[in-house]
């Protein structure tokens, strides 16, 4: 498990993924939390004229997955999700801000289970509830 705020160097290391070519904005990743943003650009929007659920799973998958590196026990060597699920409740158009957090639900030796709310900030409404689950992967012997 890493100590500490390790969102300076989670930010550097999506240069060049979808993560950074998003623009996610990372403000904490921790053992067992991760907090993001990004502000809503023409790139991030469907076709309709809101924010895609696309870029929504980015930010909430991310925030995950980066919160499951920060939570690893001992030993881990990655992870691979097994399982996610989002529910969509309101959304957000180009110039707003969409907020996550992230929360550790079980960190177990062989799985965690993530849950995350992305919000928009600007409304203050919750635009979807996600849950993952992370399968915890070891060298092999």
């Amino acid at each position: 498990m890493m100590e500490g705020n390790q969102a300076e160097m989670f930010q550097k290391a999506q240069a060049g993924t979808l993560p950074g070519e998003l623009g996610l904005q990372w403000e904490e990743v921790s053992a067992g939390r991760a907090r993001a943003r990004f502000v809503v650009e023409r790139k991030h929007m469907a076709p309709n004229g809101f924010v895609h659920a696309a870029s929504v799973i980015n930010l909430v998958d991310s925030a995950c997955g980066f919160g499951c590196v920060a939570s690893m026990p001992d030993g881990a060597s990655g992870f691979t999700t097994v399982e996610l699920k989002a529910n969509y409740l309101s959304t957000a158009k180009e110039g707003q801000t969409v907020t996550c957090e992230a929360r550790l639900v079980h960190g177990g030796r062989m799985t965690q289970v993530w849950d995350a709310e992305a919000v928009n900030a600007d409304t203050g409404k919750t635009m979807a509830l996600f849950r993952c689950t992370q399968m915890i992967l070891y060298p092999k012997s």
